[in-house]
């Protein structure tokens, strides 16, 4: 099983995702979006399963930089616009096995240890 965490280091969520992932021992890798951006495949694949909307990083400057014309985006646009920008992807956003699992840390802990694929401890 291989799980990736994608984020940056300073994020006070990722911070809290990294603290939780370490505490219940499970293994992850993470990966610094403004180090290493994703691909546009790995974008548009992950927005397959989670779709563009949760994907959205609505707090940040470059969501609000984007102005208007984002409210009526397609999926198809906002896959070119996260590949543009790495800081409009939500974070941490959790990979396992190559497939998106979800986004943020706002899940219950069974669900996130569901999707994840592990057990308590």
């Amino acid at each position: 099983m291989s799980i990736q965490v994608y984020g940056i280091p300073n994020c006070g969520t990722c911070k809290k995702a990294f603290t939780w992932l370490e505490d219940n021992a499970i293994a992850y890798e993470f990966i610094n979006t403004k180090e290493k951006p994703p691909t546009r495949e790995m974008i548009q694949r992950w927005v397959e399963v989670l779709g563009a909307k949760p994907m959205r990083n609505t707090s940040g400057q470059s969501y609000r930089a984007l102005g208007d014309k984002k409210n009526a985006w397609t999926d198809e646009q906002w896959i070119e616009a996260f590949a543009q920008d790495a800081m409009l992807l939500k974070r941490p956003l959790f990979v396992k096995d190559g497939t998106a699992v979800f986004v943020g840390f706002r899940e219950k802990e069974d669900v996130m240890r569901e999707k994840l694929g592990v057990s308590r401890n």
